[in-house]
């Protein structure tokens, strides 16, 4: 009988426990490692800015592991971006107003 009022008393414990774990999402998991890929870089700076990413190029930044420059096109604009995309952070590290780059062959955007 003393065992049952023990379990009981438990379980009453780790309820609040439960409810609070069931109410909270998933936390997001942040980016690990470098990013690798021109593809990688220009979702970044496309994610940044709004517009689509024409071109990326490797570059040397900070004296680690380096970056992405990115141009990225802004429809309906005089002026697009060129974004300089950190490795480590996988964030937009600066970015600078250019004139528009051309969309180049590809019109029609594919994911």
């Amino acid at each position: 009988m003393r065992f049952s009022h023990l379990a009981c008393g438990v379980a009453l414990m780790l309820l609040p426990v439960c409810v609070l774990q069931a109410g909270t999402r998933p936390s997001r998991k942040h980016a690990s490692g470098t990013v690798h890929t021109a593809k990688e870089a220009k979702e970044i700076a496309e994610r940044e800015t709004g517009g689509q990413a024409v071109s990326a190029r490797r570059i040397p930044l900070n004296g680690a592991s380096g970056g992405w420059e990115v141009d990225v096109h802004m429809p309906r604009e005089d002026r697009g971006w060129r974004c300089i995309v950190d490795d480590d952070t996988h964030m937009v590290f600066t970015k600078t107003h250019i004139a528009n780059p051309a969309l180049g062959r590809r019109t029609s955007r594919r994911r």
